[in-house]
This record gives structure tokens, sequence and C-alpha cells, in this order.
């Protein structure tokens, strides 16, 4: 059965979008077999794997609303362990028809047991909302990554964050849990930075990832050429740092963060990824 993780912040410009196309990758890479569902409507997963969310044929949308089989809408991407359920605008109005629907908060769960077996991980990037999609993402996770942007308003919303997953936990999903925080956008040259990163892990403690997503051009970048990270630079201080958030999502135990990762982890995935990328060129 595949780890189903949801990357969960309802403030928007977090990073949960590059959170979760680089983890995906980073996991594809160390040949995990992993599936990333888009849930978003602006679809920047989509677009950030090189697919043009206008013309895909099926979406999320058809599978939640229509009932379209999701084993038919999987995309597969330049990373061969990497497959896509694909999103678009007309996710838009999913909300609002979802509300009719009889067990509308577990749509989502029910259509992955479909995929369940195919797969070793499933990420689901969610939009930034506490909303009904939002929900069925909570629903059918097995557990919840967190990021958290290194700025002013850094721990802002993140109680109500917990109060959603505390009641979907009573109600719909006892076995969903925190996996764990990752702290996003850092700059090394901003005290404020610094500031945010400790007093997120004196607040949370084990709770959050070792691993630091800083702030770097190339990572920016690679949206607009529909890559992730490590197949635009894999060299780059942002694909280090989401293959060190891949190492400790690979080496946790049943979503616990766990500090006895062999060090040679990383340099073993990213000598495979620098294969992949040499050999899309």
């Amino acid at each position: 059965m595949a780890e189903i993780i949801a990357i969960c912040n309802q403030k928007g410009g977090v990073g949960k979008t590059t959170t979760s196309i680089n983890l995906s990758a980073a996991l594809a890479a160390a040949e995990k077999r992993t599936l990333l569902i888009d849930l978003d409507s602006q679809g920047n997963a989509t677009t950030g794997l090189g697919f043009d969310k206008h013309k895909v044929e099926y979406s999320i949308y058809n599978a939640l609303i229509d009932g379209v089989d999701i084993t038919s809408i999987l995309l597969s991407t330049d990373l061969k362990y990497l497959k896509v359920v694909p999103s678009n605008t007309s996710l838009v109005g999913a909300e609002v028809e979802l509300v009719g629907v009889v067990s509308r908060e577990t749509r989502l769960k029910h259509l992955l047991q479909a995929v369940d077996d195919e797969f070793d991980y499933i990420i689901i990037d969610t939009p930034p909302s506490l909303g009904l999609l939002t929900l069925n993402a909570l629903s059918a996770a097995n557990s919840v990554i967190v990021p958290v942007q290194c700025e002013y308003y850094a721990l802002e919303g993140i109680a109500d964050l917990q109060r959603t997953i505390s009641l979907v936990q009573d109600r719909i999903n006892p076995e969903l849990k925190i996996f764990g925080i990752v702290l996003t956008m850092f700059d090394s040259r901003n005290n404020l930075s610094h500031q945010v990163l400790t007093e997120v892990k004196t607040h949370f403690k084990e709770v959050v990832f070792h691993s630091v997503i800083p702030r770097n051009v190339r990572l920016s970048e690679a949206p607009s050429y529909g890559k992730p990270i490590l197949l635009y630079d894999v060299n780059s201080k942002g694909a280090v740092s989401y293959f060190e958030l891949a190492k400790e999502v690979l080496m946790s135990e049943g979503g616990s963060l766990k500090d006895d990762v062999p060090a040679d982890t990383t340099q073993n995935v990213q000598e495979e990824v620098m294969q992949v990328f040499n050999n899309s060129q």
C-alpha cells in the first residue's frame, strides 16, 4: 500500500507546490513509484512538470465529479517512476459541486483505492484553503507535511490547520498524523529567517524536518521550464535540499521522523539523478 502524504497549509505562497513537485521527483529518482496529485485549481503542479493544463483531456475534476476512472488520467513524466494526475481551472467549481454529493469528504480516498497498490508514495498538492478539496486530501492521506516559510507570518494559520487535522482525526480519518513541518524560503543572510527557524524548532521540536529549503534562484526558475529542480539543475542548493527532505521521508518509520539516517543516502540518489539528467539532454 502507498504512503499517502498531503502537502498542506491554507496560507498561500509557502512553497506547497514547489515541495510537492520536488519531493515527488526526488522520491521517484530513488526508484520509488510515486504519484503526484494536483488538487489545486491553479494547476501549478501540472505545469511545473511540463504539461499544458489547458490541453489535458481529463483532470482530477473529472475523477472527483464525473466518476472518471483515475487510472485513465495518469500522465507519465520525464522521470520513469513519477506520474501525475493533472488539474486545471475546471476544479474551481468542485467545492460547490461536492456540497450535495454523498460522502463528499471521502471522494478522493475512494478514488485512490484503485491505484493504492501501484505506488509506493502518493503526494497530494492541496489548495491554499481549508475547504472541501483540502478536506478530501486529509481524509485520503496517512500523513501531512506542512511547509512553513521563514518569514514574519510563518506560524499564521498553523493553529487553524492543527484544529482541522484534529477534527479529521476525530470524525473521518483517525490514522492521520503530522509527518513533519518543513521550513521553506530560508535566506541565510537574513536574521529574520534564522529567528523563525529557531522559533519553529523550539515550538514544534521533533516534528520539524532537519532539512531546510533555501531561497534559490534555480529553484524559482525550474517551473517555467516545466521541470523539477533535479532535472533543471541537479547541483543547485534547491535540488540538494529536496534530496535531503526525500531522504528523511524515505528513512522515516510510519511517518515518525528519526535521526539515524545513513549519510550516503543523498549522495547515492544524487548520482542516480545526475544520470537521468544527462540522459535527458
